[in-house]
């Protein structure tokens, strides 16, 4: 009879071991460098491009990219340019401005990249100030998002934090962030670099 007590001890000290650890790969995430860079742009909504046709001021204007993905260029009128490179977009326009013009010569320039803000994010989630989705930038951390988000709220559990990546085969891997050492003592060993995609998440705190 004296052995369901202890059994039911050890029970309690297993969950509530397991409410006090993160879930997550106590390894780091490794950066992954293609997903970090864009080696190819590709022109996406509201994004700003500069039409410029040589010796022809009157068809070189200023325009943002519209929902449906086109653009307006005088003379010929519209125009796609949604997921395309400014490349092909000026090939395109250069193609059909020779009915009009004697051998156009044709530029197109991303003067505002206003898509990719909306297809490279970090996102915060759970016990912090402001849950936000931010763009990435080079060199962003985990606190940096965090801090974004406006930090943790008193009701956090921030030992218990995770990093949340997908890797290329489509599976999810967590990673463990103890932000608690990271915020209250400066130790920066699991204030890893996050890459766009990924997902920071600061649990509440077990009552």
């Amino acid at each position: 009879m004296k052995v369901l007590p202890v059994l039911l001890a050890l029970g309690v000290s297993v969950l509530l071991s397991a409410c006090t650890t993160g879930g997550g790969s106590k390894e780091a995430p490794k950066v992954d460098p293609a997903a970090q860079a864009v080696t190819t742009y590709r022109i996406g909504v509201d994004d700003q491009l500069q039409i410029t046709v040589w010796q022809n001021p009157d068809l070189s204007v200023s325009v943002p990219v519209r929902p449906d993905g086109k653009i307006t260029v005088p003379l010929i009128g519209d125009v796609m340019a949604g997921g395309k490179t400014p490349e092909e977009v000026s090939a395109e326009i250069k193609t059909k401005l020779a009915s009009y013009v004697r051998d156009p010569q044709v530029a197109v320039i991303l003067t505002e990249l206003r898509s990719h803000e909306y297809l490279s994010r970090v996102r915060v989630t759970g016990a912090v100030r402001q849950p936000v989705s931010i763009p990435y930038r080079q060199g962003m951390t985990v606190l940096d998002a965090v801090l974004a988000a406006g930090g943790t709220t008193e009701f956090a559990a921030p030992d218990r934090t995770e990093l949340f990546r997908e890797g290329h085969d489509g599976v999810t891997t967590p990673y463990a962030v103890r932000l608690d050492k990271v915020l209250q003592k400066g130790d920066l060993d699991t204030n890893y670099p996050v890459q766009p995609g990924d997902v920071v998440t600061v649990p509440m705190r077990s009552f």
